[in-house]
């Protein structure tokens, strides 16, 4: 029997695109497509876009593209540096390759990640019950690791997958490309900030094949480059030193927190630009503060 939310989408009450930049990912990105085909509800249309891949990542698409017409290849510009301002660019060129289409959602997915085949099916069910949520997606699993939503703000996603409900993305104007990262960040507190509801529903989760951050990086440098990160997009120092604290008591113990609280502290020394706007900065921070007394009020009543 199909479920409620199958048969509203094959009715073409809700549908989604997608789109994914992805560069030299031949070694993961046949089991995105494989993930993607087997979805119980398809995508209208799935953009990938190949930012200069000197591997095999165009024709591993191609060949799936000659058995789903759905999915399209676009070949962007080689170059040598890998930063976050180009995805933002390969985002941009597969959107306007899809704005003309007809949907209701669209979808930022990673080229190295896997799910099970009724994914997208779950996360297209909460945009239809819920009016008001602008952005969706799961946690994601690296090895045997995942998220400890303790201390992770349920109401962040992850940019391994986000789905925008079209008319929040528009709102934000899209992703803003900065070369240090944070575009996924900046686009679901942007969300919020607009009023929209953003939410990582653990129900489900997705798995990332390759580890986030050191795509050209050891595991501490990649640390110590989020402590830089998280001060040029606004964090709060109090919130960064028990986010560091508790960084130490996981792998790498110690020495992940304190590359972490050095990253930070780098950023502060340095004066690194932030990239985003007073308003966004206070913002977060109070979200930060917020989610901080909730952690102790709620640590002093289990006692």
């Amino acid at each position: 029997m199909k479920s409620r939310i199958r048969e509203l989408l094959e009715n073409d009450v809700i549908s989604y695109v997608l789109i994914s930049p992805a560069r030299n990912e031949e070694s993961f990105i046949e089991k995105t497509i494989k993930s993607v085909v087997c979805q119980t509800i398809l995508p209208r249309r799935w953009v990938i876009v190949s930012d200069g891949s000197t591997d095999n990542t165009d024709a591993v698409v191609r060949d799936y593209m000659t058995k789903h017409e759905w999915i399209d290849l676009i070949r962007m510009p080689e170059h040598r540096d890998r930063h976050f301002a180009a995805k933002v660019s390969c985002f941009s060129a597969g959107y306007e390759r899809v704005k003309g289409l007809n949907f209701d959602v669209i979808g930022n997915l990673d080229a190295d990640v896997s799910f099970e085949e009724d994914y997208f099916e779950f996360l297209l069910d909460r945009f239809n019950r819920m009016p008001n949520l602008g952005v969706a997606g799961t946690p994601f699993i690296e090895g045997t690791s995942h998220y400890d939503y303790r201390f992770t703000n349920i109401e962040h996603v992850s940019g391994a997958c986000q789905l925008f409900r079209r008319e929040c993305f528009e709102e934000i104007g899209g992703y803003v490309p900065i070369r240090g990262g944070g575009i996924d960040w900046v686009a679901v507190t942007t969300a919020r900030m607009k009023g929209w509801k953003t939410r990582t529903f653990t129900e489900k989760t997705c798995i990332h094949h390759r580890a986030i951050g050191t795509g050209n990086s050891s595991s501490l440098v990649a640390w110590f480059s989020r402590g830089r990160k998280d001060y040029f997009l606004g964090g709060h120092p109090l919130w960064e030193t028990f986010r560091s604290l508790y960084q130490m008591s996981r792998g790498p113990y110690i020495l992940g927190g304190m590359c972490l609280l050095l990253g930070y502290a780098w950023g502060g020394l340095t004066r690194a630009e932030r990239p985003i706007s007073k308003e966004l900065m206070e913002f977060h921070r109070k979200e930060q503060m917020s989610r901080l007394k909730s952690f102790f009020s709620k640590t002093l009543v289990n006692r």
